[in-house]
């Protein structure tokens, strides 16, 4: 892996494909840096993944003055993935060479007012345009970011699925630090609230798609007996208030519950086969329990506890890289797996893995895949290099 040393920045090429390069958030004209970092390929989509602390309304303007050629699409984070692994403070710029990937924007500007089956079928429309502009190019993602305070991830996310046909899906929920109090996206030079974007992108470069997670359910059960759906609200788990009884579940004393109680002891549900986190974002004044995804009466939910953090990555990077290591990985990873990570004092081995593996990205709210919204998982896709070198090379 190739770095420029220097504090404030650092940019990696990968052997052939991806470019990325990240940049503190407080250096002079940081866009500016990150345009020349990446080189002077054409690329047909950049994203950027910017810290809160960045002034976000002159990233997203600049970024569109700067890179005017190239479809620019990001958000805010709650933390970054970058050459160095988890970090705090960065602007991360990730681009796609036009060579080998082509890319359309599907922007819903209100999360609160758009109609499923328009964006239904502009999503197919698109997909189409994407189909006849690069026919013989066989691998196709759909990568999602949206505003992650807006509550609207599950339904956004079902109602994407009913278009997706055999594209798969996967993204983050943009971040705001651990402060919670306002995220953005960014597309067409603005960042913009209570709104999400799909970059769906169609590639000469073979892929996969996956969705991690590190917990394991145990035979500890809680039925959700009174709830506030629309604002994930638990009021009461087995007949009793929720704070106290998910306590006394735990063992623990409820006034001692606070986030890295809710990173290390999750709680999971069953859907077929397969478990999915909905992961405790916090404690109401009240004793209301708020989750950072959907929930509602009824629901059986399954404490889970956590393997070895490191060597599940180092696992599921293996599995990745079975039939040859990836060009880059662009990833969605779950705030709650860093706080463990840090509580745990495993964030310097995790950061090791995720360098060492061309793992870029951010910290996320939430993580999506296909039609689920999920908790405290790693979503992404891996990116390979083509047999073949493409034509418009």
């Amino acid at each position: 892996m190739d770095q420029f040393a220097g504090p404030s920045h650092s940019v990696r090429c990968a052997p052939e494909i991806m470019r990325t390069a990240n940049i503190a958030c407080t250096a002079p004209d940081p866009v500016l840096t990150l345009s020349r970092e990446l080189g002077d390929e054409a690329f047909d989509l950049v994203l950027l993944f910017v810290s809160p602390q960045a002034d976000i309304e002159n990233v997203a303007a600049r970024a569109a003055e700067l890179l005017p050629d190239s479809l620019v699409l990001g958000c805010t984070t709650a933390g970054e993935l970058t050459s160095e692994g988890y970090s705090d403070g960065n602007i991360v710029a990730v681009g796609f060479p036009r060579a080998y990937f082509r890319a359309r924007m599907l922007l819903v500007e209100d999360l609160d007012a758009y109609d499923p089956q328009a964006l239904i079928g502009r999503m197919v429309q698109s997909r189409n345009a994407l189909m006849r502009d690069v026919p013989d190019w066989d691998y196709e993602f759909n990568f999602l970011m949206i505003d992650g305070l807006s509550r609207c991830e599950d339904k956004l996310t079902a109602d994407l699925a009913l278009g997706l046909g055999p594209v798969p899906l996967f993204g983050g929920s943009a971040g705001d630090g651990e402060s919670f109090e306002t995220t953005f996206v960014i597309a067409n030079g603005r960042a913009m609230r209570n709104a999400a974007i799909v970059a769906q992108i169609r590639t000469i470069c073979p892929i996969k798609v996956f969705k991690s997670d590190h917990l394991v359910p145990t035979e500890r059960r809680m039925v959700v007996t009174g709830a506030d759906p629309d604002r994930r609200i638990v009021h009461e788990i087995n007949a009793e208030p929720a704070a106290r009884e998910y306590a006394r579940v735990l063992g623990k004393d409820p006034e001692q519950l606070d986030t890295f109680t809710f990173a290390a002891h999750p709680v999971v549900v069953r859907i077929g086969e397969q478990h999915h986190v909905r992961s405790i974002q916090r404690v109401a004044d009240n004793g209301d329990l708020v989750f950072f995804s959907a929930i509602g009466e009824g629901l059986v939910l399954s404490l889970a506890e956590p393997m070895d953090m490191v060597g599940h990555l180092e696992g599921e990077i293996r599995n990745l890289s079975a039939n040859g290591a990836p060009d880059a990985i662009l990833a969605c990873d779950c705030l709650l797996r860093r706080l463990e990570a840090e509580q745990k004092q495993l964030k310097g081995k995790l950061s090791d893995i995720l360098a060492s593996n061309h793992v870029v990205g951010f910290s996320t709210y939430g993580e999506q895949l296909n039609s689920m919204h999920v908790n405290q998982t790693l979503t992404g896709v891996a990116i390979y290099p083509p047999e073949q070198p493409p034509k418009t090379a």
